[in-house]
Parts: C-alpha cells; sequence; structure tokens
C-alpha cells in the first residue's frame, strides 16, 4: 500500500476540510481549498512544496473557493467537473478522466448528489487505489445535503446521491476517504464525527450504506436536514466565475464621521467583540456578531452581499483575521473598521446603546426567545419559550414586547438582540451565560422536548 503523504487542512468554523497531497516530486496537489489560502501556503512552505494542482469536487455552497487564485498567482493547474461550466481557464473532467499528477494519478468520478456536477477523485499509484477525496459525497456516518441546489431539484438529487454512495462503496475497503464536509459543518456532517475514513469502516458504520433500499435512503437523508446559511446559494455562481483577490484583505481605518455617513448610506456595521463587550456598550444598529470559529457563517448568513461592511473590533482581535474570515465566503465589500474602536466614537461624544443581560437562573417569568437551531429548541426548551432560528428572525414580525433572548451560550442571542435592535425593539434582554440546561439546574425545573 501507497504512504502518499495527505494532509488534511482543517477549517473548524465551517466544519471543511481542504487536503495537500505531498506529491513527491516538490510539487502539492490542494483539494477543496478555500480563498482563505493561509493554512495551505504555510503548509506547503513547511514541507518545501509548490502548489502545483488545485482540485475541486463541486460548486462550493460553503466557501469562495481558492483555486482561480492559485491559477493567477502560483500557476497551478486546476481541475473540475466539466459540468460545472467554470468561466475561467481549468481542466473539465467528466467520468473516468485521469491526470498525471507527478507519477500519482487522479481519477475523476461522477458522484452527483450533493450538487448535479458534483466529482470524487481517487487517487492512485500505479494500478493501486490510495483514497478517494470524496468532496460532499459520502462523508464521515452520512452523505452531505441534496437541498443546495434548488428545492424542487432535492428529492432527485437525493436519489442520485444514493447512487453515488453505492459506487463509492464498491471500492476496496482500504481506501481512505477524505470529505471535505465534517462536524460542524451545514452541509449535514454528525455532530463529534471523523474528519477522515475508508471505505470498509463507512460500510460498518454509515446508517447511510445501510439503507434497505432507493426510498429508504432518501427518507433518512431528507429527513436529517436542518436549516443552512443564505449565503450558500450565491457560492455556486461566485465559484463558476472564480474570484481573485489583488492582495491580502485589509480592513482600511475609517474615522468616525466617515462610519456614520457609510452606516447611513446603508452599510453594516459589525460588532466582532465578545458579547459582554458588545452588551456593555455597542454602536446603535450595529449588528453582533463575535469574532469565534463560526463568525464567517453567521457573517454569510446574516450580511446580505451587497452591503459593505464596516468592522467594530477590539483592540486584541486581529483584523487581518476578521477580513479573511470575510472573503471567505464571499463578503468582499469591507469598507474598513472604526479606527480607534469605540472608544473614539464615545470620545467623538456619538451616543452608545447598551444591552440588558441576565445568567439563565435570572430570567424570572419574563417571555423567552429561543433562537437555537430547530434540532436544538426541539432537544430542550424553556415551557412556554417562542422560537425564531437566528438564521431566519425577522424582527419586525415580532411584537413589541418585553424579550429575553436565549441561546446555548450567549453569542447567537446577542446577534439577535442587535437584529432586533434593529427592528425598534427598545426592551431587550440577554442570556449571556448558559443555556436551557443551565436554567433546568439552576430553577430545578423541567425542560420541555419537541417542537
Amino acid at each position: 500500500m501507497s504512504t502518499v503523504d495527505v494532509l488534511p487542512l482543517v477549517d473548524e468554523g465551517l466544519g471543511n476540510s481542504a487536503y495537500l497531497a505531498d506529491l513527491g516530486d516538490g510539487r502539492a496537489l490542494v483539494v477543496d481549498v478555500s480563498l482563505d489560502l493561509r493554512a495551505a501556503r504555510r503548509a506547503a512552505a513547511r514541507r518545501g512544496l509548490r502548489l502545483a494542482f488545485a482540485a475541486d469536487t463541486h460548486l462550493h455552497a460553503d466557501f469562495v473557493s481558492g483555486a482561480r487564485q492559485l491559477a493567477a498567482t502560483d500557476g497551478a493547474r486546476v481541475l473540475a467537473s466539466a459540468a460545472g461550466r467554470r468561466e475561467y481557464r481549468h481542466d473539465g473532467l467528466r467520468d473516468g478522466d485521469e491526470t498525471d499528477v507527478g507519477g500519482l494519478r487522479l481519477r475523476a468520478l461522477f458522484t452527483p448528489g450533493h450538487t448535479h456536477e458534483h466529482l470524487s477523485f481517487l487517487l492512485l499509484d500505479g494500478a493501486a487505489p490510495v483514497g478517494v477525496f470524496t468532496g460532499g459525497s459520502l462523508i464521515v456516518g452520512a452523505a452531505a445535503r441534496t437541498d443546495l441546489v434548488h428545492p424542487a431539484l432535492t428529492d432527485e438529487l437525493a436519489r442520485r446521491q444514493y447512487a453515488s454512495l453505492r459506487r463509492l462503496a464498491s471500492l476496496p475497503d482500504e481506501v481512505a476517504v477524505w470529505p471535505t464536509h465534517g462536524a460542524g459543518s451545514f452541509c449535514s456532517a454528525p455532530p463529534g464525527a471523523r474528519r477522515t475514513s475508508t471505505i470498509g469502516a463507512e460500510k460498518a458504520t454509515n446508517s447511510l450504506l445501510h439503507a434497505e433500499n432507493e426510498d429508504a435512503f432518501v427518507a433518512a437523508l431528507l429527513g436529517s436536514l436542518g436549516s443552512f446559511p443564505s449565503y450558500f446559494r450565491e457560492l455556486a455562481d461566485t465559484n463558476r466565475r472564480g474570484l481573485v483577490l489583488p492582495g491580502d484583505p485589509v480592513l482600511p481605518g475609517l474615522d468616525v464621521d466617515r462610519v456614520r455617513a457609510l452606516a447611513a448610506d446603508g452599510a453594516v456595521v459589525v460588532d466582532a467583540r465578545p458579547a459582554a463587550d458588545f452588551a456593555a456598550g455597542h454602536v446603535p444598529g450595529a449588528l453582533s456578531i463575535p469574532l469565534r470559529p463560526a463568525f464567517a457563517s453567521w457573517l454569510g448568513w446574516l450580511v446580505p452581499a451587497d452591503r459593505p461592511i464596516v468592522v467594530v473590533r477590539g483592540g486584541d482581535q486581529d483584523p487581518a483575521e476578521i477580513a479573511w474570515q470575510a472573503v471567505k465566503i464571499g463578503r468582499t465589500g469591507l469598507a474598513g473598521e472604526l479606527d480607534g474602536g469605540l472608544a473614539a466614537w464615545t470620545a467623538a461624544g456619538q451616543p452608545v446603546r447598551r444591552t440588558p443581560v441576565v445568567t439563565a437562573d435570572g430570567i424570572g417569568g419574563r417571555p423567552v426567545l429561543d433562537v437555537r437551531q430547530d434540532g436544538e429548541f426541539a432537544a430542550g426548551h424553556l415551557p412556554g419559550a417562542r422560537h425564531r432560528e437566528l438564521g431566519r428572525l425577522d424582527g419586525h414580525e415580532l411584537p413589541r414586547e418585553p424579550l429575553v433572548v436565549m441561546c446555548g451560550h450567549g453569542e447567537r442571542a446577542m446577534s439577535a438582540a442587535s437584529l432586533l435592535e434593529q427592528a425598534g425593539h427598545r426592551d431587550v434582554t440577554v442570556v449571556l451565560a448558559g443555556g436551557p440546561a443551565d436554567w433546568a439546574r439552576a430553577t430545578g425545573n423541567a425542560l420541555v422536548t419537541g417542537a
């Protein structure tokens, strides 16, 4: 068995893995790498490798592909599905096509389902299959969702996913499985799942591969689907065109007057500071999205692509990290950051808004709005709690009554409170520490399950 060195490059926030394969001749292949190429470049530099090939399994719904960027800056050869009709130079591959990558071979396997043009890539050393980059087809313990292309195609794509998984399962048991989507991805990987696997392990443990028939598979797959960030639907077109950055993204400093003018003209002020700092004081109308691994997902979900972004950050937060998190999911309209942060805003005599906070045991009898995902809410929530997922929250639809907003830890609740504030709600309190389980422990009361 070959010992080809394949390194996963995990994006914990998006729940995805890119892969860097050392081809043994000073060159490397990267698979499903995002526009944030920092990790890939660091890994290649440590090994003395040149990024020579960039393969994409599908028109990603999660992030902007870095393939065109690598072609422009590194001369990388881009390998992708011919059915994706990318509008830039690439090798358009069809089922069975093989590419020599430094003595190894990469064979395209047409595996539609997650998307209509999806390819998997089987890596061969001579005649021996080493591993398969499965993208959003077979993933550890599951298969990726099939409702991203268009609602009317969900069932059809689920049936194609069934056939694709059966095809992949016919590979030898020892073949490594290198999926793109993993735990934490909105593309349906089970929580806590391992990032990589083997065909044999998946045949033994993946319940979808044990489905009695196609109809049972479709029912199980579609029954597991929750909501997904709205920006997912934008990125197929973005990746079809390809995106090249003129340089590393930056956040230019903006003075208070410029921030006020931009906000008045439709820019979104995104406050990336911790939720507690936002609660203590923030620019009126700002959207709270604390900088953490999930920052990119919520930025893409809550901020429309056509709105310029002005950032407010803490002095200990890295502006480059904020900028990269934004551009990798297609939010390239970065107007800049408030120079001097909130201190500059207050020093200029501008008004500051504060958000009251409580702990889980301090809710009392006040009405509760729970903004967690549907599955989280169904697993256990406060009696009488109203439910709106954060990604579907429309503050204009809710009555202007006092509300206590909660999630699991406080960050999503603070984002929701800032959206409610934008919609004119003024009596909003946030549970900043803890969630329903903490409330149950503190009060001795039982949670309610079900929707």
